[in-house]
């Protein structure tokens, strides 16, 4: 069974996002695998350093997965404790970078394997919206590549920092079918088999065919 997918819109890892501690009950471990790939260039070791002492707060521990380039991502030692996660949390910082170090790599497939095999995902804004298949490029609003495991949903995190009008050029080039989610940052989306809704201290605008929808409208689609 598909475990949970949480996408978080930003300023991950602060009392405010109270929905780790539920994303860690359900997932049935006290062990998270941070993946700092998209923090590459911003100093890793911060990321690290703030996800310590987030879970430990949470009574967990953290294990991170050293990957900051793309030669990492091809290790089998690498591989193997992706594989093995039962949480799995993508960090922020560049989607460009995170793409280019997980596509078509097999870190990607073990990270996907696990999710299907019933580990937690969790994607922090620029490592949730790399998810989608239509990546939207937060320079412009216009849509990229991304990692495809969501299909039918695209994510705006830090939607309380964009502008308007780059939130109507998304919703107008939005695929036909498309959900455009836009999460505020210290909130999630979170799907699992019970459907979608949202957690922690903001608020989610949903789009689809150039309509506002609500997130139960997206039931039929597999997390």
């Amino acid at each position: 069974m598909t475990g949970a997918l949480a996408l978080v819109g930003g300023a991950e890892w602060t009392e405010r996002c109270t929905f780790d501690a539920e994303l860690l009950e359900r997932s049935g471990t006290d062990r998270v695998l941070v993946i700092p790939t998209a923090a590459a260039y911003e100093n890793p070791t911060k990321v690290e350093e703030r996800a310590r002492a987030w879970f430990e707060s949470l009574g967990a521990t953290i294990e991170v997965l050293p990957v900051l380039r793309r030669a990492d991502a091809l290790r089998p030692e690498v591989v193997e404790q992706a594989a093995a996660a039962g949480f799995i949390y993508l960090a922020g910082g560049s989607p460009m970078h995170l793409r280019s170090v997980l596509k078509d790599s097999p870190l990607w497939d073990a990270i996907v394997g696990a999710h299907r095999g019933g580990a937690t995902l969790a994607g922090a804004a620029e490592g949730a919206c790399v998810l989608s298949t239509y990546m939207v490029d937060s320079r412009g609003g216009a849509f990229t590549v991304g990692l495809d495991l969501l299909d039918r949903v695209t994510v705006i995190p830090r939607y309380n920092l964009w502008s308007e009008d780059k939130w109507h050029r998304t919703v107008r080039l939005a695929p036909r079918g498309m959900t455009v989610l836009g999460i505020e940052e210290a909130t999630a989306v979170i799907a699992d088999a019970s459907g979608w809704r949202s957690a922690g201290s903001g608020t989610v605008t949903a789009y689809r065919d150039g309509r506002r929808v609500e997130l139960d409208e997206l039931a039929a689609l597999t997390p």
